[in-house]
């Protein structure tokens, strides 16, 4: 085995997997993705008024593939090279594409909209931080993903967060019912983030494609045979575009942070995007919870910083490894094996030799290893 001295810094190991394959680091992608999914909640909010919960759900997904389709087609008329693609989805990766797409393209969206139809925008929007507890507990005690203390401490804190967030001041109690359809859209997410890691080094473009087609589809179906109006108009048109970006867009720069942070901290950036989606209800709805807003708040902007500042370096050793991603060999995982040196991404079937090294890293495509 060969040692590496090198690569002693973050954002060097932040970009170790994809190199420069992407313009802006994985937490530049994983913020603006939170944003965007952010927003959804207080423009769905809006949408409740003129579609009913379970169409609605459809609505975002459809809007999602349909975004994504128009995307497609203006990169191949640009001439965009298949050399620059990540490698498309084969047989092996529909389990884990059809399980994302059960419990985050169906059950999660329809709980999350019914759940918004009972409680607030300015809560079910920073109840949307519990998505990333829910991913962490998977990711460590399923696919054995590595959690210190300060990760247990921000994801204890962000959970009582939203127990203060569920509070009605206004009723003065509870809203069982809300709370819980939200929880369960944020654990059906949790299972989805983690089952999109397993194949989230192939095209995030048709990931995020298949699961806006086949679960759009399948939602308005349900919704047909339940005898729901869908009424043609400027509702349904906005419904599609909030999906387009909120659910489109935001999904395939979720599945690319994936691939370079995994589902752990993937999971817990993403929690800023509650907060734009908490700052737009107050703006757009004028909603306001009181005095337990500011705790709540405060709890998770906490957590949030917590897990940000975690950092993870040990000696560790990565066994000879063959598989398919996009790349460069810009970084120390790119280095060996290859012929000639390329910056420019690129996607072929590769061998990665046993390494053995230290630098600051976390569990992306090359650090699954056991701690």
């Amino acid at each position: 085995m060969k040692a590496l001295a090198g690569a002693s810094t973050d954002s060097g190991s932040a970009n170790a997997q994809s190199g420069t394959a992407f313009k802006g680091g994985p937490l530049v992608l994983i913020v603006l993705s939170a944003c965007l999914f952010g927003l959804s909640v207080p423009f769905s909010k809006i949408l409740l008024d003129d579609v009913s919960a379970v169409p609605l759900a459809g609505l975002l997904y459809l809007g999602a593939f349909v975004g994504l389709l128009v995307y497609s087609v203006a990169r191949r008329s640009l001439g965009s090279h298949a050399d620059n693609k990540p490698p498309a989805l084969d047989r092996n990766d529909i389990p884990w594409l059809a399980g994302a797409t059960i419990s985050g393209g169906i059950i999660a969206p329809v709980s999350l909209m019914l759940g918004l139809s009972h409680i607030s925008g300015f809560s079910t929007s920073l109840l949307l931080n519990l998505e990333g507890v829910a991913t962490a507990v998977i990711a460590v005690l399923v696919f054995k993903e590595n959690a210190g203390k300060k990760l247990w401490f921000a994801l204890l804190i962000m959970t009582a967060a939203g127990v203060l967030l569920g509070w009605n001041t206004v009723e003065g109690g509870f809203d069982v019912v809300g709370i819980g359809l939200i929880g369960l859209a944020m654990v059906s997410w949790g299972i989805d983030n983690n089952l999109t890691r397993m194949i989230c080094t192939k095209d995030s473009v048709q990931i995020a494609q298949a699961k806006g087609l086949v679960a759009g589809a399948a939602i308005l179906a349900a919704a047909a045979v339940m005898g729901e109006d869908l009424t043609l108009g400027f509702s349904l048109v906005l419904a599609l575009i909030v999906g387009a970006l909120s659910y489109g867009a935001s999904l395939v720069l979720f599945i690319r942070s994936l691939e370079r942070l995994g589902s752990l901290r993937t999971g817990a950036f993403f929690s800023l995007g509650p907060f734009v989606g908490a700052g737009v209800s107050m703006v757009l709805l004028g909603e306001w919870l009181g005095w337990v807003m500011l705790p709540g708040a405060a709890l998770m902007a906490l957590g949030v910083w917590l897990i940000a500042a975690e950092r993870h370096d040990h000696y560790h050793t990565h066994e000879e490894i063959n598989h398919d991603h996009l790349h460069d060999h810009c970084d120390d995982h790119h280095l060996n094996g290859h012929f000639g040196t390329f910056h420019e991404p690129h996607s072929h079937e590769h061998v990665h030799s046993a390494t053995a090294h230290n630098h600051v890293h976390r569990p992306d495509s090359h650090h699954r290893h056991n701690h």
